[in-house]
């Protein structure tokens, strides 16, 4: 369970997020809204990415200001460009980063780069330059470099933006078969129609929360 629990977010003079309380428990729910609406920043938030202003974040009762490392082992975060997440130059070292810094042992480090490998496509690729990879193969490597963490949550920002068609439905079949839970920040409304549920936000607020069939047609209405 995340729970949101009254939380302000100001960047300078500008509020982004505006008294949100909201509880978050099922397993597949999607984030929508414009281009400023504060989604991102909200998705942010349920890992620890960033602090609120006000009010807090809880995650299985941990706070995110104050349990930071317990929460994100249990809350992975992929970035909408993966070259903002890939940090070492070959794939199996990228792999490696986060297991390391979990100070987990040598022989099992080696053991989960090498599963992560195989169930994601990319042990061909193991010592490939990472900055040399395709856009999908890039996010897969994103996605499994978070994985490989085995977080029980994880939430995707815009996880299809910059793909093609091929490598999208790559991606949302990907999330699809997922067993962790997922929280899907997208434009990508056919991605999410088959989810538990859904939130809309406008101007930093809540404004529809609900099961798709529901909330998506208000929110096509909505942006009009």
């Amino acid at each position: 369970m995340i729970e949101i629990r009254s939380v302000t977010q100001i960047f300078g003079e500008r509020t982004v997020l505006s008294d949100v309380s909201v509880s978050l428990d099922e397993r597949r729910i999607a984030i929508v809204g414009s281009n400023g609406s504060g989604k991102s920043t909200f998705a942010r938030l349920l890992n620890g990415l960033l602090l609120p202003s006000r009010g807090e974040v809880l995650v299985d009762g941990m706070s995110t200001a104050k349990d930071s490392k317990a929460v994100r082992r249990r809350v992975g975060f992929v970035f909408q460009n993966p070259d903002n997440q890939i940090v070492f130059p070959l794939v199996e070292e990228d792999l490696a980063f986060g297991l390391k810094n979990l100070k987990l042992p040598a022989e099992e480090v080696r053991a989960r780069v090498e599963a992560a490998l195989v169930q994601y496509g990319l042990a061909e690729l193991r010592t490939h330059p990472a900055h040399l990879l395709s856009g999908g193969q890039k996010q897969m490597l994103a996605l499994a470099s978070v994985l490989v963490m085995a977080p029980e949550i994880i939430v995707f920002d815009e996880p299809t933006t910059a793909l093609d068609h091929r490598n999208k439905r790559m991606i949302a079949d990907f999330i699809r078969g997922l067993k962790q839970r997922a929280i899907v920040v997208s434009h990508d409304l056919d991605l999410l129609r088959d989810f538990d549920r859904v939130l809309a936000f406008e101007a930093g607020r809540i404004v529809l929360d609900g099961a798709p069939e529901t909330v998506l047609p208000r929110y096509l209405e909505m942006m009009g």
